[in-house]
């Protein structure tokens, strides 16, 4: 079994997880998320904990009572607190603007990059080199920064581009002459 599996997932109060034999519902003040299981994994609901069993001694069942614990303690961060995520926009001249859902990014191309968000991540610019996402899904939240800063990644020689905040770029040195 997994190490991670052996530490049960607390629900704090305001979120209720219904499980039924094929699916996981943890719904909670932030929105509602659902995972699917596989029958490797059984999960207990004791007093207001969710443990997580193997089925059967097989190497699928033992990876994924791990994977489905930390899915399932995610979701219950997720609806209770929510995930957020920071970029910064480095260079001369780009900036971003939340337009409706979508993000509007002018990152030194001839035209503007328009990123429509998908349902449950919201986009906020407090300033003009800043963009913070939040959501209650931690892959879509993630997957949505990933596609920000693919349009323009940091580049090595000046730092330029869409960067999370805590990323740290290695600048090179120049060629000399």
């Amino acid at each position: 079994m997994s190490r991670i599996a052996k530490y049960p997932v607390e629900i704090p109060k305001g979120v209720e997880a219904s499980i039924k034999p094929d699916l996981i519902t943890v719904k909670g003040p932030l929105g509602t998320l659902t995972q699917t299981l596989t029958g490797n994994v059984v999960i207990n609901e004791d007093g207001g904990k969710l443990s997580f069993i193997v089925a059967n001694d097989s190497r699928e069942a033992k990876a994924m009572s791990g994977t489905l614990r930390a899915l399932v303690a995610n979701m219950v961060i997720g609806v209770s607190k929510g995930f957020e995520r920071k970029l910064t926009l480095v260079g001369v001249g780009y900036r971003a603007a939340v337009q409706g859902d979508a993000v509007k990014l002018q990152l030194g191309f001839s035209h503007d990059v328009i990123h429509a968000m998908p349902a449950g991540v919201k986009a906020e610019c407090p300033t003009q080199t800043e963009i913070v996402l939040k959501g209650s899904n931690k892959q879509v939240v993630g997957q949505v920064a990933a596609e920000l800063r693919a349009y323009r990644p940091p580049e090595p020689y000046k730092g330029k581009g869409v960067r999370y905040v805590d990323e740290h770029v290695i600048i090179k040195e120049t060629k000399k002459k």
